[in-house]
């Protein structure tokens, strides 16, 4: 299993914020079918206060590049990244990585 660690800032508005964690309460099945489909087996987000934190496991031989560019293709996907930007405060045409920054491990 591999694992990557991302972080991301949403806006600065309190209602927008909650009305993210809302949204991802119900994430819509098309997107959670698209990350098993190109090998994420699982993903969490946290947040504190307006700063997310990603932890992504997927499997051995996931190429983030290649599988992230192939996810962004699947059905739906390029919609729900559209929406969720209001929120994250960059363009509606923005990709998952140009949004979510990897993180480097330290320890």
């Amino acid at each position: 299993m591999k694992r990557y660690c991302q972080t991301l800032s949403l806006v600065d508005n309190e209602e927008l914020i909650q009305k993210y964690c809302e949204v991802h309460k119900n994430v819509w099945p098309e997107i959670i079918e698209g990350q098993r489909e190109v090998g994420i087996l699982d993903m969490q987000i946290y947040r504190k206060g307006r700063n997310l934190f990603m932890i992504m496991d997927t499997v051995d031989d996931f190429d983030f590049e290649k599988d992230m560019a192939r996810l962004a293709t699947l059905p739906r996907q390029a919609e729900w990244e559209a929406y969720v930007a209001q929120f994250q405060g960059c363009s509606v045409d923005a990709r998952s990585d140009e949004k979510w920054q990897l993180m480097e491990r330290i320890f």
